[in-house]
């Protein structure tokens, strides 16, 4: 806030920036606390940095890492892809794809990633065995279902899935934000409706797209921790099985929040960047 002090005679007016003492008070503070804190951290013992420090960049948790982005990336594509179509179909004129695109993004939404999980990881017990065939014809494929749901693909599954639901959302609400005068000018033009989308409708809807399924990709990376149920080796499972060894558990769990906060923050700026260039268009 800014006072202007001045008058009619034409003598120039002088600026005079309002003080704000309680502010700098509490940023002072702030910095104090921070600082007190950090050496705290730093300096207790119980926190075992050289512990850390020596897993940091152990082979086994670089593996859990691995497995850790692969869930990401994996689960992302299929929620993307299968959250594109499900927002088409919801946004159809076609009452049934738009009740069913409903009802899964309904069902998905309501029951816990946590719970998917598990259910899949058993879905065995539902269906001993997979059998593909030809309606009134031969056999294609026969297979046990444990051998087919292992627990990656369980782990994909309950991801993937639950990630589509949302996703869903998301794209449904930026391809609705784009004027319908757009579109109709477009087929005026004589423009097919698949042309329309992706030249036309998309491109504006990531606008509104990016923010959101970027938070969508930040908050998979921690939801993979939730595989460490079924056993699947990802980066938390791992440091769950090297101090269940070691009996080293918060050192272990400090390497595993620092992997963490180092991917969040890489997607982050990606993200960022993302957003700078669609916001430029």
């Amino acid at each position: 806030m800014i006072l202007k002090l001045g008058s009619d005679s034409g003598v120039p007016d002088v600026v005079v920036p309002l003080r704000h003492p309680w502010t700098w008070a509490a940023s002072g503070m702030a910095v104090l606390i921070a600082a007190a804190v950090a050496v705290s951290v730093a300096t207790n013992p119980a926190f075992q940095w050289p512990v850390v420090a020596k897993y940091l960049f152990d082979a086994q948790i670089l593996g859990g890492l691995l497995r850790t982005l692969e869930l990401t990336v994996v689960a992302m594509a299929m929620g993307l892809v299968l959250g594109t179509v499900l927002a088409i179909m919801r946004l159809s004129a076609n009452p049934l794809l738009s009740t069913l695109s409903w009802l899964y993004i309904w069902f998905f939404r309501s029951v816990p990633v946590l719970v998917q999980l598990i259910f899949w990881y058993n879905f065995g017990a539902l269906y001993p065995t997979l059998v593909l065939r030809v309606p009134f014809g031969p056999e294609l494929y026969h297979a046990s279902m444990n051998a087919v749901i292992t627990p990656l693909t369980a782990a994909l599954a309950g991801l993937g899935l639950a990630q589509a639901a949302y996703t869903a959302e998301v794209i449904r609400a930026g391809i609705a934000s784009v004027a319908h005068g757009q579109t109709r000018a477009a087929k005026a033009l004589g423009m097919r409706p698949a042309t329309i989308f992706v030249r036309i409708v998309f491109p504006q809807a990531m606008r509104v797209i990016i923010p959101p399924v970027g938070n969508e990709v930040i908050s998979m990376v921690k939801s993979t921790s939730l595989v460490s149920v079924i056993a699947l080796s990802d980066l938390l499972y791992t440091a769950q099985l090297i101090y269940a060894r070691t009996y080293e558990t918060i050192p272990l769990l400090i390497v595993a929040s620092l992997w963490y906060l180092a991917i969040v923050s890489v997607l982050s700026a990606g993200q960022h960047v993302l957003e700078r260039r669609y916001r430029q268009r």
